[in-house]
């Protein structure tokens, strides 16, 4: 492994100053978004209470890595299916100036997110309620998805919403090779698997590009 494992709460926090920079509005409203977080999560089940005590590593590391992949400059617009707790979404969103869609199709962590983009002001968040069939087709410059679907499901559903330049940003867990291997060979050439910086037993799929209708099916 050519990097330092983030395994700890400390490293995770060093880990985020030293590759963002944070500024101090940036800080704590990341400290701020745990809070609420942990406090909504005796109310609904959005994250797993065991990963309460790691959640710097777990969560806000673990989401905020997606963002180390995809440093463009510019404002193109990122799109987070299934956003749910708003991770990875919206750690990216606090930590960047990118225009941030989270959709999300259950009321009541919409009712969450949208409680969380007021109280920190994060105006350049957008809260869409519905399944991602119902959203308007929208060019995405980034598109991620922690824990949506299927990996041939997820780009099936957001495939329209993807340019010659959109980014993927897809943490597959220990199936990412797996989960590769099945796709049709066009969509296969368009990724590659990334380590992930939090857990030695997970991967994420980089990709890049339009994923189009001709390449449906084609294997």
């Amino acid at each position: 492994m050519s990097f330092e494992l983030i395994d700890s709460e400390e490293v995770a926090r060093e880990w985020i100053g030293s590759t963002f920079t944070p500024t101090i509005d940036q800080w704590a409203s990341l400290e701020r978004f745990v809070e609420l977080l942990i406090a909504e999560n005796g109310q609904q089940n959005l994250i797993a209470a065991s990963t309460i005590p790691t959640m710097w590593v777990r969560h806000i590391a673990d989401s905020a890595q997606l963002l180390s992949f995809d440093t463009r400059e510019g404002d193109g617009l990122w799109i987070d299916l299934g956003s749910g707790a708003g991770l990875p979404g919206m750690v990216v969103a606090i930590l960047s100036a990118r225009p941030m869609l989270l959709v999300e199709s259950r009321k009541r962590r919409c009712d969450f997110l949208r409680t969380v983009v007021a109280e920190l002001g994060l105006a350049h968040i957008e809260v869409a309620e519905a399944p991602l069939e119902r959203i308007d087709t929208r060019p995405a410059a980034s598109i991620s998805a922690r824990a949506f679907a299927p990996l041939d499901k997820l780009l099936d559903l957001s495939a329209r919403f993807s340019t010659e330049s959109t980014r993927w940003l897809l943490p597959k867990g220990r199936n990412a090779v797996k989960e590769l291997a099945l796709l049709p060979q066009p969509w296969q050439r368009m990724f590659h698997v990334e380590q992930s910086r939090t857990d030695t037993e997970s991967q994420i799929l980089i990709g890049s590009g339009k994923i189009t209708a001709k390449q449906r099916g084609k294997r």
